[in-house]
């Protein structure tokens, strides 16, 4: 599936709803109000929407160049009004540099965001299965199945970076060496 798929699946999975076809029997109820609200939803934003559609379409035919400092000024006033917490502006910097990098890297964004999603659950698990364990991390490579996920892992988030590996070292074997700069 895209991106989205994978968010609204974290998202779903996050509140204890397990997505998939049983979803429809075992909780319609969250099934039925999900649609509902789309369609609650999309008829509220095509009221408001509709008068607007002049004044969008102004705003998008602004140059980039004013464009970006008006959304990146929002994006922090907003990211501080949900806690009124100046490291949270922090935590938004650094997430901002580490998804340029990604992006240099041609690294898809699906993943990044699954894991900010994901992540607190992931380490909340972590935190109980290592109390579980008194504290040792042998059970992750002690059972065959949770071994083979981790190399698994390993394999897919490395293939990436010795591709690019490879291709610098074709590169710089193509370009001759003449001891100049």
């Amino acid at each position: 599936g895209s991106g989205t798929t994978a968010v609204m699946m974290g998202a779903l999975i996050s509140y204890g709803v397990q997505p998939g076809p049983r979803l429809f029997v075992e909780q319609p109820e969250v099934f039925w109000s999900v649609i509902i609200s789309m369609y609650i939803g999309n008829i509220v934003l095509l009221v408001l929407n509709l008068p607007l559609i002049p004044y969008i379409s102004r705003l998008l035919a602004l140059p980039q160049q004013l464009l970006v400092p008006f959304v990146l000024f929002f994006s922090l006033i907003g990211v501080y009004l949900v806690t009124f917490n100046a490291f949270d502006i922090h935590m938004m910097v650094i997430a901002a540099a580490i998804a340029i990098g990604l992006r240099l890297l041609n690294y898809p964004m699906a993943p990044m965001l699954l894991g900010f999603i994901l992540g607190s659950m992931m380490e909340e698990n972590l935190r109980r299965a290592l109390m579980i364990s008194d504290g040792s991390l042998a059970f992750l490579w002690e059972r065959p199945i949770t071994l083979v996920i981790l190399l698994l892992s390993a394999l897919f988030l490395s293939a990436p970076l010795v591709g690019n590996l490879r291709q610098w070292v074709k590169n710089r074997k193509a370009v001759p060496n003449d001891g100049e700069f």
